[in-house]
């Protein structure tokens, strides 16, 4: 029998741990296996399974990279990130929906911002093509557009979930120790606390979505960065629906990340509409009073009430746009403008909520666009990784190594 006061079992070891089993954290994880093949990787997440927020309830698109400023991260490994994860899924056998992508005018005003997308995919050296509007509707139909149109032929749909799995799957297969029902506690003079135990961890990185910036600041990082939660909803066709053939999209507003209401076409040729972008009260805000946090309520709604008072970013407009969009006639009215015959009876049945993990930088109280992460030579720290962080995870996780490589070194 064991004595009542047996000492407590030592820390596990790890050379490299990796905080939060979405796409970005299995990437990772596998990339430190790849650079680093006699090291042993550990992977914690918090949930039952990995991929159980935004990993694994996002759109499934697959963007080509043309939204983002040549000079950005976002506009490099998106285009990267496409072609990479076109051919993982071809070589994992997964399935892809190579439909492509029209982004419409619905005016001569938004002209000008079609041309600026087309400029950036030219600098950014993505495929890209200007079409007139006879053209547009020999692709879809249906589509509404001023004049003219892009098409994006590299866009692409993909099962999130399915290619998830496959990723989890690599990562077991490569020996990467995956351990869920795990919850980061803290951390001391190198050992990482956890609901199921300490872990000695060579070197953390921390790719927690929703609360990266938390254990960030624990490690003396996300000084001047809080995460804001904003809540994404789909809403499907039924079987009256008639189907289309690419996925739609408006003219994005280029002063905010959210690309607004738009027809995704799913692997399995379903359509749906969305999402959107509601402001959350509390970061795993979902449904109802589901993971309700008083902790967080007060957090998340005190610097929500702030950006509304001032304004910034023209907050205050955004959240009541948004909120709108949950009612379903006024997203079926917004996804209309974009195609003949759209009707709310058409669309019924709402999917999974996900929730966007993006990053506001308290000094300037801007939304960040890019790429954000922040690290040194014991921890390193994803904290803006949204959108489309999910088409660019192999090249994303390429470049976190280089930038570790540096700071180690």
């Amino acid at each position: 029998m064991a004595s009542a006061h047996q000492a407590p079992l030592a820390a596990a070891v790890s050379d490299f741990l990796v905080i939060g089993a979405g796409v970005i954290g299995l990437n990772l994880a596998l990339e430190a296996r790849r650079r680093f093949p006699d090291a042993s990787v550990t992977l914690i997440e918090k949930e039952r399974d990995c991929g159980e927020h935004a990993s694994g309830r996002n759109s499934g698109v697959l963007h080509a990279g043309f939204y983002y400023t040549a000079n950005s991260l976002k506009a490099r490994l998106t285009r990267d990130g496409n072609r990479r994860m076109a051919r993982f899924c071809d070589e994992q056998g997964l399935g892809i929906n190579r439909c492509g992508k029209l982004v419409v005018a619905k005016n001569a005003d938004e002209l000008p911002v079609l041309d600026e997308l087309m400029s950036r995919a030219q600098a950014n050296g993505v495929e890209l093509h200007k079409i007139s509007a006879k053209e547009a509707a020999e692709i879809e139909p249906r589509v509404r557009t001023h004049e003219y149109a892009l098409f994006s032929p590299t866009t692409a749909s993909v099962d999130p979930r399915q290619v998830m799995a496959a990723f989890v799957a690599n990562a077991r297969r490569e020996g990467i120790v995956i351990r869920t029902n795990t919850r980061y506690l803290g951390h001391s003079n190198g050992v990482v606390k956890t609901t199921q135990g300490d872990i000695s961890a060579g070197y953390v990185i921390n790719s927690a979505g929703l609360y990266a910036d938390k254990i960030a600041n624990g490690y003396g990082f996300s000084q001047h960065y809080r995460i804001l939660p904003f809540k994404g909803l789909y809403l499907y066709a039924n079987d009256k629906a008639q189907g289309l053939r690419t996925n739609i999209y408006p003219v994005p507003d280029l002063r905010n990340p959210f690309l607004g209401v738009h027809h995704t076409v799913t692997l399995d040729g379903r359509a749906k509409i969305g999402p959107t972008a509601i402001p959350c009260f509390w970061r795993e805000h979902y449904r109802g009073l589901e993971n309700f946090s008083a902790r967080e309520f007060l957090e998340v709604v005190g610097r929500e009430a702030q950006l509304f008072i001032r304004n910034d970013f023209g907050f205050r407009k955004l959240a009541w746009e948004e909120m709108q969009k949950a009612y379903r006639p006024r997203i079926v009215e917004l996804a209309g403008e974009l195609i003949n015959d759209a009707r709310a009876e058409q669309y019924t049945k709402w999917g999974a909520p996900g929730i966007r993990a993006q990053l506001l930088d308290v000094r300037t109280r801007k939304l960040e666009m890019d790429f954000v992460m922040e690290g040194d030579d014991k921890s390193f720290h994803i904290l803006n990784a949204v959108s489309p962080a999910f088409t660019c995870a192999t090249s994303f996780s390429e470049y976190v190594f280089d930038q570790i490589s540096r700071l180690t070194h």
